[in-house]
């Protein structure tokens, strides 16, 4: 029944007190000064047909509050189901004028939220959907759930407004949605860089940025072991739409502390939880505080997304702006960070524990002696050594990204990686020589399917050994380099081409000075701004192109 405060604020105090069904009146009591976001899904069905996807996306109400709406309509309710659509829901003509008292102020249904002269940008919005399109399929276990084009258009437009972009550089920490690509596309000058585990996303971006001349530049990193170096404390305006668990929240803010380089910046998160659960929002807020974080804004309902029904298909823009002393206590880096796979909150350390027993396995494949080490999870930020020349890494919950990292960052006699049964440099023979071709000359790797147990596979990687002396002629000048390069992944890549063709010049009496040899990598190098960064930090794709390069010359 609605109280005589509904009927008021819906405009037609007689109306509604003698023809609403009580079920749809008992709702917006409930909703309290929030009963407009009701009132919206009401306009939705009122003019309808619509999706139940597209009711929770465009009102930003969480899908069970919606189904609530629907089961309160009940025989005023029309479904249309057709094969292979999704199913669609509409007020049945004649019952339309008996909800109308009830819209009160919502004289229309919602739409996506816009920024001012949104409309001028029509072009952008139309690429910036063929972008998501012709993109990486979303993976659910890193928690991809894709922003409209409509928002990601939206959120560019909000940070080329609000911000003067002038001077500034500006950093990405995740970009499934393609952000990066609009708000370069509105400043092509600006200075834009993306780290991303994702591999095909980095690729993506950075063949589309190629392509457009936009300066945009990709880097790989697994945030749980940090940032590369280069993007340390050289960003003013730092943009992520992280995972939604408290521990993803937490990584990410804290390596966005770390990207910005004075007090000035700011830290831009998307971030949505259920309004029926506010209670999560409140802990995910907690932990940015810890951080030494500001809220300078909050606002609501900015972003949409397709999924995330639970939450409403929304997040909100939190403007975080650090102060002093922000960002000093590293933060404590959990494994499980997401809210899907083996990386998930609810995994916990189970991964752990079924690795220690396949342990005596993994050493025999690599034929080493046995000890009570078990495999482990692998920080490739840094030169991985391990005690008694066998290193056992756990890459079973690394998303499909860690084996090359690990490899690269390994120096042990014999390395062996634990992975999923489907992870692409396994699953089948043309994966394995794509990764063979990579470490030509570091490793010699051999594959083990359906080993420890089902499900699961081991690289179990030998090194090739070293030919330091540069005066060895088996080696082609080229292919020694790259052996160089693929040795010391964590030096800068111009230092350690330069260094390496140094030597090999001198071992056949050729002198060769630092200008002369950082002038040959120069003009050799596929992409210049890449020498200045770690051979482990460069996406795969463009890792791949540089080793191919250095083995041309």
């Amino acid at each position: 029944m609605a109280t005589s405060q509904d009927s008021a604020n819906a405009g037609h105090p007689g109306d509604v007190t003698n023809t609403a069904p009580a079920a749809v009146a008992g709702l917006l009591h409930e909703a309290g000064i929030h009963r407009d976001r009701v009132r919206a899904v009401l306009a939705l069905v009122a003019e309808g047909p619509v999706t139940l996807a597209d009711a929770v996306r465009l009102t930003a109400v969480p899908r069970r509050t919606v189904e609530e709406l629907w089961a309160a309509l009940g025989p005023d309710l029309d479904r249309t189901s057709r094969r292979g659509e999704e199913e669609t829901f509409r007020l049945r003509p004649g019952s339309v004028a008996r909800y109308r008292p009830l819209l009160g102020r919502v004289a229309r249904p919602p739409s996506e939220p816009r920024q001012p002269g949104f409309e001028d940008h029509a072009d952008l919005v139309a690429t910036t959907t063929e972008d998501i399109a012709s993109g990486p399929p979303p993976l659910p276990h890193l928690d991809h759930v894709p922003a409209t084009p409509t928002s990601v258009v939206n959120r560019a437009l909000w940070l080329h407004r609000c911000y003067d972009l002038g001077d500034a550089r500006v950093t990405f920490l995740g970009d499934h949605d393609l952000t990066s690509l609009a708000l370069s596309a509105l400043c092509p000058n600006l200075p834009i860089t993306v780290v991303d585990l994702d591999e095909r996303v980095l690729e993506h971006i950075d063949t589309l940025a190629t392509r457009r001349g936009l300066g945009v530049r990709c880097l790989h990193a697994d945030l749980r072991f940090g940032l590369p170096p280069t993007a340390v404390r050289q960003a003013d305006l730092v943009f992520t739409d992280p995972p939604y668990t408290e521990e993803g929240i937490g990584l990410f803010a804290a390596r966005g502390v770390e990207a910005l380089r004075s007090s000035s910046g700011r830290l831009v998160v998307a971030y949505g939880h259920s309004a029926r659960t506010p209670r999560l929002g409140w802990t995910v807020q907690r932990q940015l505080g810890r951080l030494g974080l500001l809220f300078e804004a909050i606002l609501p309902d900015f972003d949409r997304y397709v999924g995330a029904q639970a939450i409403g298909s929304s997040s909100d823009l939190y403007v975080c702006r650090p102060v002093s002393g922000a960002g000093r206590r590293p933060p404590e880096t959990a494994n499980n960070i997401y809210t899907h796979g083996a990386q998930s909150v609810e995994a916990g350390g189970r991964s752990a524990e079924r690795a220690a027993d396949w342990a005596s396995r993994l050493r025999d494949l690599v034929d080493a002696p046995d000890d009570d080490s078990a495999p482990r999870r692998v920080d490739w930020s840094e030169p991985v050594r391990s005690p008694g020349g066998v290193l056992l890494a756990d890459a079973t919950g690394d998303q499909g990204f860690g084996p090359l990292r690990i490899l690269l960052a390994a120096s042990a006699d014999r390395v062996a990686v634990l992975v999923p049964d489907g992870h692409p440099d396994v699953v089948d023979a043309r994966g394995q020589r794509r990764l063979a071709d990579l470490l030509e000359g570091r490793y010699q790797l051999r594959f083990h399917r359906g080993v420890p147990g089902r499900g699961q596979a081991v690289i179990a990687a030998t090194p090739v050994e070293d030919p330091a002396r540069p005066e060895e002629r088996t080696v082609a000048e080229g292919e020694w380099c790259a052996r160089q390069l693929l040795r010391r992944a964590h030096g800068r890549v111009d230092n350690v081409w330069r260094e390496a063709l140094i030597r090999r010049r001198a071992a056949d009496g050729v002198t060769l000075n630092k200008k002369e040899a950082r002038e040959l990598v120069r003009r050799s190098a596929p992409h210049r701004e890449d020498l200045t960064e770690r051979l482990i930090d460069l996406p795969r794709h463009r890792l791949a192109a540089l080793l191919a390069a250095v083995r041309a010359c």
